[in-house]
């Protein structure tokens, strides 16, 4: 099954939950906003993409309010805090197979 955490307002992720249900794939969705990605499941989606910072949305409100541009940070810490500095959606197809934001390409590899 694939995991797509997003926010129900956000483009991608219904971009993303189309994506699947026109293919017939099933999907579990997952709001950051109520319940983000468990400490575990980001070092999951973090080994799979190359480490947090793939995850890291630097154009983000939540990014910009924050000031992340102009700091030194630690990102998976940051993340732990803050869902809203996630690329959205998270698109998880099991251990190891991963995608931050609208990549269809990756998704195509999850079928």
């Amino acid at each position: 099954m694939i995991q797509i955490f997003g926010t129900k307002k956000c483009r991608s992720t219904q971009k993303a939950l189309r994506f699947f249900k026109d293919r017939g794939i099933e999907t579990q969705f997952r709001d950051m906003g109520i319940k983000p990605p468990s400490p575990g499941e980001l070092d999951d989606m973090a080994a799979a993409l190359g480490g947090c910072d793939t995850l890291l949305d630097l154009e983000s409100p939540a990014a910009k309010e924050k000031g992340l541009a102009y700091m030194d940070y630690n990102s998976r810490e940051e993340l732990l805090l803050n869902a809203g500095l996630y690329k959205t959606p998270l698109v998880r197809a099991g251990k190891g197979k991963a995608a931050a934001g609208l990549d269809e390409n990756a998704w195509k590899t999850f079928n």
